[in-house]
C-alpha cells in the first residue's frame, strides 16, 4: 500500500541501501510494531452495570439544547456588549476606573478580621471556573473579595509592545481588540473563555509556546494586592522579582492580581497551515511530531510560528505547522482559504483528520479564526456533550449558538453527575520533556485509552530563580532535539474524553488511573496543571512541584494565615471545618519531601 502524498509511514525507508538491508529494516520495524501493539493491549475488564447516573448522562443533551445553549448564547452576547462598551471608553477613563476598583479591593482586605473571618478568596461562584477541578474550598468558611469588575483592557501600548489588562479579560476579548491592529499576545490560549488571571496564576499554553514558553513566560509586569493591602508592581528585575517568578502556578495564593502587562508580537492577517499525516506506532508518531517543528540540525530559522499535533488512534496522527502570512499571499490564485470560525464549518479536529485520507495539504486560515479554532467544539468534548452537534444539519441550523459555556455545564450537572465525570471521564494535561513523549503516549494508552490526544510543545526556560515548574537539571549538556542552551523543550499532552473502557461499558477506576498518571509524572519530571482533578497527597504534590520560592514568598509577603495554600486549594474533596481551622492557623513549614 502506498501512503497518500505527504504521509509519514513506518514502512517507508530511505533509498541508497541494498535490497537486503531494506527488507531487514522493514521486518524489524514490523516486528517492533507487533510487539508494541501487544504491549499496549488493554487489560481485561468486566462489564459494568449501568445505573441511573448513566441514564442522566446519556440524555443530558436535552438539558444542554433547551437550557444551557440558549443561556450561554445570551451570556456571550451580553458579555460582548460589555466589552464593546469598555472599548469605547477612553484609556484615561479605564485607568481611573481601574484605580477605583483596586482601592475597593484594598479596603475590603483591610476590613477582614483574622480571628473571625475565613481565608481570602475571590467571590466568583465555584462553577464559573473553566477548569474541571471542584472548587471545594469555596464550600467551606472563607472571606470573599469581589474582582468581578476587573475585566477591562486598560491599554494597548504599540510602542512598548505590551497589553495592560485586568485579570478577567479573556482570550476572545483581547484578540478582538488586537488582531485588527496586526498585533497579538505572544501566546493566545485557544478557548475564548480562558482569562488572563487564570492563565497566569495557573497555566496556559498555545501552538506558539515552543518559541515563547507558557503564557506566564510572556508576562512583563504584575500588579498585585498583598495580604496587608499594599499594591505592588512586580517585574523580573525590580525589588519584587521574587514575587513575579513565584505567582505563576500559585493559584492566587500569594496575593490578588489586579492587572498584568503582557508581551505583544506583530502578526499578519492569515495563518498558512500545513497538515501532515503520519502512521506508525506511538513512538513513531512521537518522533514524527518532534520532527515537524524541531530541526535535527538545531537551525532555529526552520522553526514554524505555530505547532499542534493530534493523535487519533494508536497508529495515526496529524501534525500541523503554521506560519503567519499576509492577506496578499493568502489570496493569490490557487490558494485555499478556510474561514474556520463560520458556524457551519466542520469542527477543526475533524477537518484536520481528513489529512489521513487525502495526504498532506496546505490552506490559509484568518489569524483570529485560527487562534480560536477549538472553541466551538471545545476540542472534541463537544462530541460527548452533544453527540450529533458535528453533523451538517446541526451545524447549519444551530451551530451559531455553540459552544455551551463550561461554567453552565458545571452549574447544571449536580453532585452525582459531577462525581461520575471525575471517575469516568478524563480532562488532564501532562507536561513532559519532549524526549519522553513516546513513553508518555504509551502510558496514557495503557491507563486511559483516550483518543484523540492533543500535542503542543512549549519551552521550559532556565530562570534566575527556581519556580514551581522547572527544566531538568543539566538538560543543556545532552543537546537533545528541540532543546537550546537556555530552555528545555517540553510537550503538553492533552487527554480529554471518555476512556475506552467507559465507552465499552467496562469497569474503570478513574481515580486510580489519575493517581498512576501523577506518579508517572513525578518519576519522569513531568507536571500536572492544577485546573484538573488531582489525587495528589501533599507529599506527592511537593515531589512534583518545587515549593522553595513559593513558600519563601508566602512568608515574606504575609500570605500565610490570609490566603489559602496552593495545595489546600488544589486538593480533592470538600474542606471540613477542621481543614479550614488548620489552614488558617498553619505555622509555615517549607514545602519539601521527606527523603525515602
Amino acid at each position: 500500500m502506498v501512503a497518500p502524498r505527504g504521509m509519514v509511514d513506518i514502512n517507508s525507508v530511505s533509498g541508497g541501501v541494498g535490497e537486503t538491508c531494506i527488507f531487514d529494516t522493514i521486518a524489524r520495524r514490523r516486528v517492533r510494531l507487533r510487539h508494541t501493539m501487544a504491549d499496549l493491549q488493554a487489560p481485561f475488564r468486566p462489564k459494568r452495570k449501568k445505573d441511573f447516573v448513566d441514564f442522566f448522562v446519556q440524555f443530558r443533551w436535552i438539558l444542554v439544547i433547551f437550557v444551557v445553549l440558549p443561556i450561554s448564547f445570551t451570556i456571550y452576547f451580553l458579555t460582548y456588549l460589555g466589552d464593546v462598551k469598555s472599548a469605547m471608553k477612553s484609556e484615561k477613563k479605564r485607568q481611573k476606573e481601574h484605580e477605583e476598583n483596586v482601592n475597593k479591593v484594598v479596603n475590603r482586605l483591610k476590613r477582614r478580621n483574622p480571628t473571625k473571618d475565613g481565608l481570602v478568596c475571590t467571590a466568583r461562584k465555584p462553577y464559573i471556573a473553566v477548569g474541571m477541578r471542584n472548587v471545594d474550598y469555596k464550600r467551606a468558611r472563607h472571606f470573599e473579595v469581589d474582582l468581578a469588575a476587573f475585566r477591562n483592557i486598560i491599554e494597548i501600548d504599540k510602542v512598548r509592545m505590551v497589553a495592560k489588562v485586568e485579570p478577567l479579560v479573556n482570550m476572545g476579548q483581547i484578540t478582538r481588540a488586537t488582531v485588527p491592529m496586526n498585533l497579538a499576545l505572544a501566546v493566545v490560549a485557544e478557548l475564548d473563555d480562558l482569562t488572563v488571571g487564570g492563565l497566569i496564576n495557573g497555566y496556559g499554553i498555545e501552538g506558539s509556546s515552543h518559541i515563547y514558553g507558557l503564557f506566564s513566560d510572556t508576562v512583563v509586569a504584575l500588579e498585585v494586592v498583598l495580604a496587608d493591602g499594599r499594591v505592588v508592581r512586580a517585574t523580573k528585575d525590580n525589588e519584587f522579582s521574587d514575587l513575579f517568578y513565584a505567582i505563576p502556578w500559585s493559584q492566587g495564593t500569594l496575593g490578588l492580581m489586579v492587572s498584568a502587562e503582557i508581551k505583544l508580537i506583530p502578526v499578519k492577517e492569515y495563518m498558512k497551515l500545513t497538515y501532515k499525516p503520519a502512521r506508525g506506532d506511538l513512538r513513531d508518531l512521537a518522533q514524527a511530531y518532534t520532527d515537524s517543528f524541531a530541526p535535527r540540525d538545531g537551525d532555529q530559522s526552520k522553526v514554524p510560528d505555530f505547532v499542534e499535533g493530534m493523535i487519533y488512534n494508536p497508529s495515526e496522527g496529524v501534525f500541523m505547522t503554521g506560519v503567519y502570512a499576509s492577506k496578499e499571499e493568502a489570496k493569490k490564485k490557487g490558494n485555499v482559504i478556510n474561514n474556520q470560525r463560520w458556524w457551519f464549518k466542520p469542527w477543526f479536529y475533524q477537518h484536520a483528520q481528513k489529512a489521513l485520507k487525502k495526504g498532506e495539504f496546505v490552506e490559509y486560515i484568518p489569524t483570529r479564526d485560527y487562534y480560536h479554532r477549538h472553541t466551538r467544539c471545545l476540542y472534541w468534548e463537544g462530541k460527548l456533550i452533544l453527540p450529533f452537534a458535528d453533523q451538517w444539519w446541526f451545524r447549519w441550523f444551530l451551530g451559531w449558538i455553540m459552544p455551551p459555556k463550561v461554567s453552565l455545564l458545571k452549574a447544571t450537572q449536580g453532585d452525582a453527575i459531577r462525581n461520575y465525570y471525575h471517575d469516568k471521564h478524563v480532562i488532564q494535561d501532562l507536561l513532559v520533556p519532549l524526549y519522553k513523549v513516546g513513553d508518555a503516549l504509551e502510558f496514557v494508552h495503557r491507563e486511559m485509552e483516550v483518543y484523540p490526544i492533543w500535542l503542543c510543545p512549549h519551552r521550559m526556560f532556565k530562570l534566575p530563580l527556581k519556580t514551581m515548574v522547572f527544566p531538568e537539571s543539566g538538560f543543556e549538556l545532552h543537546q537533545r532535539q528541540g532543546d537550546t542552551s537556555y530552555a528545555q523543550m517540553f510537550t503538553d499532552i492533552g487527554v480529554y474524553y471518555a476512556p475506552g473502557p467507559v465507552l465499552r461499558c467496562e469497569e474503570y477506576n478513574g481515580s486510580e488511573a489519575v493517581h498512576n498518571l501523577e506518579q508517572w509524572l513525578i518519576d519522569n519530571h513531568g507536571f500536572q496543571p492544577q485546573y484538573a482533578v488531582s489525587e495528589l497527597t501533599e507529599k506527592n504534590f511537593w515531589r512534583m512541584f518545587d515549593g522553595g520560592l513559593y513558600e519563601q514568598c508566602r512568608r515574606k509577603y504575609g500570605a500565610v494565615g490570609t490566603f489559602m495554600s496552593v495545595y489546600y486549594k488544589s486538593k480533592k474533596g470538600r474542606k471540613t471545618e477542621k481543614d479550614v481551622q488548620e489552614a488558617e492557623a498553619a505555622i509555615l513549614e517549607p514545602a519539601h519531601v521527606e527523603e525515602a
